[in-house]
């Protein structure tokens, strides 16, 4: 019996050993997402890049200065913090329009301090142009960001009727001040929630065009009314974005719509579609276009998360990881935005960011 059992027992040291075999595969497999992971925290750590929790998720970059002290005073009811900085913008129509929004933001919410602005200065076009952008942003808080399916009749009643009031503080806006684009540039949300005909945006396009040509914010309203979610398709939208960067010059941000028109129709699972030649190239044209933009362009870091974001799936870590550092802190922005809430935000950016900075300490490891 003794030598029976022996016999079973060297016959059995083969299946034991193929078993555990078989279970330190396993446990490879299942851990080694959860390595590489905290590989990336620790290579992004190294490299001072912050943690999920602490980006701001309602930025795509730091304010311009002097904007956060003058918007906490507008919050507090200071409407003469409101009315510089919308002088002090003066006729750089993409400060202005940037501006106007962020005044825009905090008058859907609470608007004394407009009223006590529009009280002192009836007339003045920049109170008239805060109060178009404030009419506009209220009408879609008031939709909510969810599909038409997942929006009550309710919800799109408030939002319709607070649009068509909108029409006529855009007009008084447009006719205070007739050289500014950015009343047009606030209707495009208008047409784009209202569902204006294709000649109507056209006839508003040539407003903008003849006031800015090269307008960032305006090319990116109406590249969302030309896409295939809202008035257009994913052929209009490719070509208007492909025209506004073809005619753009060096420095104006425009390379951006092409990678953005690309993002807003990819379906693909396959990252086989993001490092095409063509891909490569547009890249390449957002870089240049970057380098040569001024530092102080308040759309600048909306341009340099998405190099970040397709650098990384190209594998060109070193540049990804560069416009990385250039934007870390903020990640309100395309891709980023799309994921979700600021939690969700946050998350997927880390996530791109640190397998890029994985990337490169690894391969800094083997030189």
């Amino acid at each position: 019996m003794t030598v029976l059992l022996w016999v079973l027992a060297v016959l059995a040291v083969p299946t034991v050993l193929f078993g555990l075999w078989m279970a330190w595969v396993f446990l490879k497999e299942f851990f080694s997402p959860a390595t590489d992971a905290d590989a990336g925290r620790s290579a992004a750590e190294a490299l001072g890049l912050l943690p999920a929790e602490r980006q701001n998720v309602t930025l795509a970059g730091p304010l311009p200065p002097g904007h956060e002290p003058a918007l906490a005073a507008v919050r507090g009811g200071d409407w003469k913090a409101a009315a510089k900085l919308m002088h002090d913008a003066g006729r750089d129509w993409e400060r202005r329009s940037f501006t106007a929004y962020l005044l825009g933001e905090i008058a859907a919410k609470e608007d004394d301090w407009l009223l006590a602005w529009e009280s002192d200065r009836p007339d003045d076009p920049d109170a008239a142009v805060v109060r178009a952008r404030s009419t506009v942003v209220l009408a879609w808080d008031l939709r909510g960001g969810k599909k038409a399916e997942y929006t009550t009749g309710e919800q799109f009643g408030g939002f319709h009727r607070m649009l068509e009031r909108s029409r006529a503080e855009i007009g008084r806006a447009a006719a205070l001040g007739p050289d500014d684009p950015t009343p047009y540039v606030t209707e495009i949300w208008v047409a784009l929630g209202l569902g204006y005909p294709h000649s109507a945006m056209d006839r508003l396009w040539a407003e903008i065009t003849a006031r800015a040509p090269h307008h960032y914010e305006a090319h990116f309203s109406a590249l969302q009314y030309w896409c295939a979610k809202w008035r257009g398709s994913q052929e209009l939208a490719a070509e208007f974005a492909e025209r506004a960067a073809s005619g753009a010059p060096l420095g104006s941000l425009l390379t951006a719509f092409p990678l953005i028109a690309h993002f807003e129709h990819d379906t693909s699972d396959d990252s086989g579609v993001d490092r095409t030649p063509r891909m490569i190239g547009r890249v390449d044209a957002g870089l240049a276009d970057a380098a040569a933009a001024d530092p102080r362009h308040p759309r600048l870091p909306e341009l340099r998360h998405l190099l970040a974001y397709y650098l990384a799936l190209q594998d060109r870590d070193d540049a990804a990881l560069e416009q990385f550092r250039l934007v870390d802190g903020y990640v309100n922005a395309l891709p980023w935005r799309y994921a979700g809430d600021g939690e969700a935000m946050a998350a997927f950016y880390c996530r791109i960011r640190n397998a890029s900075a994985r990337a490169v300490a690894a391969g800094a490891a083997t030189d």
